[in-house]
């Protein structure tokens, strides 16, 4: 039997304010923090977020790891390691799409009924953002038939020409 596809959204929202079972954290390899979106959650989420992603030895490019939301309203965040724009040339779009895919399997494993993204990789990493909304499409019609379980998918923007290419790309496929 199948079941039904998972409502996706795009909104233009903070992702540390979402009440979801999982947001994803546009993360860098140390799982440490940084700036933009990675910064954000590692502050809202409080020290305890840091304390556990220490325990984690990082994480590789392209792909995830979870964690405890500690003081989020989202149960849990999964750490997704986004390439870094160099051109195109460097397995950046392969790269991209298995950090999706990752954060995707995650979701299956745990079972979770929500999930926030950010656009990953689009910020300080440069990804261009039409480049980064086809391969997740792409991603998200391959991976969303195996998730069962998945009923809601947001992602949420805050850069206006981010959210209208992720908008171009995903409202023909998902009736956004």
């Amino acid at each position: 039997m199948n079941s039904p596809r998972p409502r996706v959204e795009i909104v233009n929202v903070d992702i540390t304010t979402l009440a979801v079972d999982a947001i994803v954290n546009a993360a860098n390899e140390t799982l440490l923090g940084g700036g933009g979106v990675d910064g954000a959650i590692h502050r809202a989420a409080g020290p305890e977020l840091l304390a556990e992603c220490r325990t984690l030895g990082g994480c590789p490019t392209g792909s995830a790891k979870i964690t405890k939301g500690y003081r989020l309203p989202a149960k849990h965040v999964i750490h997704a390691v986004g390439p870094i724009w160099q051109g195109g040339e460097r397995d950046e779009d392969a790269l991209l799409a298995s950090c999706y895919r990752n954060a995707l399997q995650i979701v299956r494993q745990h079972g979770l009924r929500s999930v926030a993204f950010p656009a990953i990789s689009c910020g300080v990493y440069r990804f261009p953002p039409d480049r980064a909304a086809d391969i997740v499409m792409r991603t998200l019609s391959e991976q969303l038939p195996k998730s069962e379980a998945l009923e809601r998918v947001v992602f949420a923007m805050r850069d206006p020409s981010v959210e209208k290419a992720f908008r171009r790309a995903l409202t023909p496929v998902f009736s956004i």
